[in-house]
């Protein structure tokens, strides 16, 4: 790992009008992968960075090819981006592209966000002069690939963004699909959170002997989340939520389940129960999302109910609470949810509810983590409503074993095999990389 003893962004090498806008947000000292990305990216190197979100990844790789651009003035070719940052959901791709049209409002920079659920046809019209900088996710772009409505040939530098969601979401093959159109000669920056074989391998092939930068390793939970894990049956999940938030301190809570269904049941409960919450996922409308995320940014909820690949692009810092309504089954995703709050220098509380047959993902949490999380036993609870409906944590085998084997977790939380739907059947042949997220309100972006 890089280190240097940089304190504020003007020492970086950053231009004038780079620092007077950063002065303008009031950003004067540079988090670690800022501190150790921007020198080399300045410099035109290739750079591999291990950084988990929230660490201010997306000014470490905007702000210097920011000044880039401005240091070699010319107009894009036609169809054309000189920058593509390739981002998974549309959450993502339109924060970056807000970051990017924030941080260079006085350079004059052109900046178009593509995504699904968007126009094409306006799209299209957006790059047909070419653009400075292009933020995609991979699906959209490879329809407008073959549509021959962008040209790629002219890119010079490509960005890659939370490498490792893209493997989750099937994306692989497209990126190096679109890989394939941009020239060899240009500037990569490669951002991922973990990094599993087939995106080491991701990045080895796009690489050019990269700087390598790592900051806040996803094994390690945020130092200001205090964490507890509560004991408790599925069947009073529900209302131990609703108790937890009669507690005044739970201003703004993010409430993580596994499925879309169960992010929907537990917001209903929760409105019922007379606090105001929304749900949002990716069969939320755009409009839906929009519309939760404002009022959840603005305090009009308290709550907002969210499954992983939706709230991963989700950057709020006032969020006091994260509940983990069922535990993640891959522990890494426990790492990024109750990374959601402490931010920007704030204090945080996460809360797990884990019933009988979840032990087992408890377990590889804190072996992952390395730390016991306290924990007490609401077990039995007669002060706890039981609500005979609720079917909510997949079943362990009885010894407990962990994920890692596979017949010790129940069959549609296994590992499946290539080509495999949650069943075990071979999947019907569609473009999974067709299908995107719907974009999130623009903000002004945090470092």
């Amino acid at each position: 790992m890089k280190e240097l003893e940089l304190t504020t962004f003007s020492k970086l090498g950053l231009n004038s009008a780079l620092l007077k806008t950063l002065d303008a947000e009031r950003y004067t000292t540079p988090t670690p992968i800022q501190a150790q990305a921007i020198p080399s990216v300045l410099e035109g190197k290739d750079l591999l960075g291990i950084a988990q979100t929230g660490t201010g990844k997306t000014a470490a790789f905007a702000l210097p090819i920011l000044h880039r651009l401005a240091a070699n003035r010319r107009p894009a070719q036609r169809q054309g981006a000189r920058v593509l940052v390739l981002s998974p959901t549309r959450e993502l791709a339109s924060q970056i592209a807000q970051s990017f049209k924030t941080y260079g409002r006085q350079s004059g920079v052109s900046v178009t966000a593509m995504f699904g659920g968007a126009p094409f046809r306006r799209q299209v019209t957006a790059m047909s002069r070419g653009v400075d900088v292009l933020v995609a996710t991979p699906g959209r772009l490879i329809d407008h690939l073959e549509q021959r409505s962008v040209v790629l040939s002219g890119t010079e530098i490509l960005v890659l963004d939370e490498a490792d969601q893209m493997l989750d979401m099937g994306f692989i093959r497209p990126i190096r699909q679109i890989i394939s159109k941009i020239s060899a000669r240009r500037q990569t920056l490669f951002f991922s959170a973990t990094m599993p074989r087939e995106i080491g391998k991701l990045a080895g092939d796009m690489l050019r002997n990269p700087v390598r930068v790592s900051v806040a390793p996803v094994a390690k939970t945020a130092d200001r989340v205090t964490q507890k894990v509560i004991h408790v049956e599925g069947q009073r999940k529900k209302s131990l939520l609703v108790e937890l938030f009669a507690d005044s301190a739970m201003q703004r809570a993010l409430v993580f389940t596994r499925t879309k269904r169960g992010a929907d049941k537990v917001a209903r409960h929760l409105e019922a129960a007379g606090i105001k919450v929304a749900a949002i996922h990716g069969n939320k409308s755009q409009g839906q999302r929009e519309a939760a995320l404002g009022a959840f940014r603005s305090g009009r909820i308290r709550g907002l109910v969210a499954t992983d690949i939706a709230a991963r692009g989700i950057d709020i810092d006032q969020v006091t609470h994260v509940v983990n309504y069922e535990l993640p089954n891959i522990p890494e995703s426990y790492v990024h949810r109750i990374g959601r709050t402490a931010r920007a220098g704030a204090e945080g509380i996460a809360i797990s509810l884990c019933d009988n047959e979840e032990r087992a993902f408890l377990r590889d949490i804190e072996r992952l983590t390395r730390q016991s999380i306290p924990s007490m036993d609401r077990r039995g609870d007669s002060a706890l409503v039981v609500d005979q409906r609720d079917h909510t944590a997949p079943a362990a085998d009885s010894n407990g074993s962990s994920r890692r084997g596979a017949s010790a977790r129940p069959k549609r939380f296994q590992k499946r095999r290539k080509g495999e739907t949650r069943g075990g059947k071979p999947k019907p042949k569609q473009r999974r990389h067709r299908v995107d997220f719907p974009a999130a309100s623009s903000t002004a972006p945090s470092l």
